[in-house]
């Protein structure tokens, strides 16, 4: 007999799902079942919160969603902060919780675990939350889940299962899961407006965000056929590194923002124009936005800023329409200029500091080219987040932005190199991100993945008391002690060496790790006065 919980994950496994993150408990046992004759493979997180980072990191490197199980209760409150990061950056994960028996719902008995609404609350954080009560809704609630990841905004859903009806049998009815939904052919008369608009546009500038990850080629062919620049918001870093036409700078930056209200047409491709990346200053908002095209494959989303034109589809669907419309022609409005310039005035916004942290990210990509550059909330990732030119589509990302939930990156980082195999991926996390999520070095050494850990250590929460003081208030709580990182990697039989907060000491650091052999860390000592640079 097939049990509902074994369904689920041959059900899973139908839908080209390789890999789950989790932690088993008493609740899911059942839903363990299955496991053991599947081709899945379980990845064991230390925390539930680290099990849906790596579901997260996951799903951006591969594409596909990431999925993690959960027990009732504190399993799923342990995960619904990845799951508000996720929902913040479009990111596919698939959470598939237990929760308490169908007969004690509700009613406060006292049970383990138990929650007044664990699917309500799960349904504020998740786009979408279902409950499976027998063999009927199982098909059904995973087909949803996974239409909503080929067809709309990516984001976290939840499926809950009462452990009483994990058990159940489940009758084979030989239905295959269902294709998503084909795609509405955009109007050819939407394509052709936009044309024209963009055929006398003197001043046409790109704004692109994350939902632009998988259309570099396209958005490339694009910003010469216009001569645009590009600006780039945090999640589109690394899509045409080292073009003339690219603007790899936060637009909250004032030479960025002085580039935004000079277009006469502005196509925003995949982005939501949010705050964290438009207006981080609250300097009043995002500038004036005449003749706005958007196109982006969330309906909420485009209703939320008027535009002249907006098409609701994937960016990568769309531009190789534009083009075709745009014909061959090539305009010369002087976007290599504009773009050279607002580099060059963003880099000089950059204080000292931030330009020796960028210093940093450039020794980084330059000695290890195309790696996949994973980010907590630390001082360089703030400058990066700011002005980084990375060398790899959809390889620079970070949770410092949006939810910007703390010990993100060492568990995202597990995601990614599980997702891409033959990828470098580094972490760069600070001292005090890392101890949200230090017991996760320990799943990267049972997968044996080969991830380089950078930790820049300040000896505190750095950024926030510079906040505090720049405030004028006495600074109170930005100095927890870290841990000796050097016992911190012993304990787990990783490599370990320390340097200055220098390139050429990070380049000697790198230069003298082996990437290909586990997972290895390097401190940066940020705050150090020793005279040597490797220490």
């Amino acid at each position: 007999m097939t049990t509902i919980g074994q369904a689920i994950v041959q059900q899973l496994e139908a839908r080209g799902v390789e890999i789950v993150f989790g932690i088993p408990g008493v609740h899911t046992v059942e839903l363990y079942r299955g496991l053991a004759s599947s081709n899945i493979r379980h990845v064991t997180a230390r925390h539930e919160q680290g099990a849906g980072f790596m579901a997260d990191g996951y799903a951006r490197i591969s594409g596909k969603p990431g999925v993690a199980f959960v027990i009732t209760g504190p399993g799923l409150t342990n995960i619904l902060t990845p799951m508000g990061q996720a929902r913040a950056d479009s990111i596919p994960i698939l959470v598939i919780s237990a929760v308490n028996k169908q007969s004690s719902l509700g009613r406060g008995l006292g049970h383990l675990h138990e929650l007044p609404d664990q699917q309500a609350m799960a349904a504020k954080v998740a786009l979408s939350s279902q409950k499976i009560l027998n063999q009927q809704d199982l098909v059904p609630a995973l087909d949803s889940a996974f239409e909503v990841f080929a067809r709309q905004r990516g984001g976290p859903v939840h499926i809950e299962i009462p452990t009483d009806v994990f058990a159940k049998p489940f009758t084979n009815t030989g239905n295959k899961p269902a294709s998503p939904a084909p795609t509405k052919p955009v109007p050819d008369h939407d394509i052709e407006a936009i044309s024209k608009l963009l055929a006398s546009s003197k001043r046409p500038l790109i704004l692109a965000g994350g939902g632009a990850r998988q259309a570099e080629t396209a958005l490339t062919s694009l910003a010469e056929k216009l001569d645009a620049p590009v600006i780039q918001t945090i999640n589109a870093r690394g899509l045409m590194h080292g073009h003339p036409l690219c603007v790899p700078a936060s637009a909250s930056l004032k030479a960025v923002r002085q580039l935004i209200s000079k277009a006469d047409v502005t196509l925003a491709f995949g982005t939501e124009l949010g705050p964290t990346d438009y207006d981080m200053y609250q300097r009043g908002g995002i500038p004036e936005l005449p003749n706005l095209i958007r196109i982006d494959i969330c309906r909420e989303q485009l209703a939320r800023h008027p535009a002249t034109h907006s098409v609701c589809a994937k960016v990568e669907d769309i531009l190789p329409l534009l083009l075709n419309a745009l014909g061959p022609n090539v305009k010369s409005a002087s976007g290599r200029e504009q773009a050279r310039k607002t580099r060059q005035a963003a880099i000089g916004e950059l204080a000292p500091d931030m330009l020796k942290h960028l210093h940093l990210l450039e020794t980084i990509r330059n000695l290890i080219p195309g790696a996949i550059l994973i980010g907590d909330s630390t001082q360089p990732v703030y400058s990066g987040n700011l002005y980084y030119d990375h060398d790899r589509p959809g390889g620079w990302f970070n949770a410092a932005s949006g939810y910007g939930a703390l010990g993100y990156a060492i568990p995202a980082a597990i995601g990614a190199a599980l997702a891409e195999p033959t990828a470098t991926v580094i972490c760069l996390t600070g001292d005090g991100g890392a101890q949200f999520s230090l017991t996760e070095l320990m799943t990267a050494v049972d997968e044996k993945l080969s991830i380089l850990f950078i930790v820049f250590n300040n000896n505190g929460y750095g950024e926030i008391e510079n906040t505090m003081a720049a405030a004028g208030i006495n600074v109170v709580g930005c100095d927890p002690s870290p841990p000796d990182f050097a016992l911190i990697a012993a304990a787990c039989g990783i490599c370990y060496k320390k340097c200055q907060m220098t390139p050429d000491a990070l380049a000697r650091a790198i230069s003298d790790t082996d990437l290909h052999n586990g997972p290895t860390m390097i401190e940066i000592a940020a705050n150090c006065l020793t005279t040597p640079e490797l220490l």
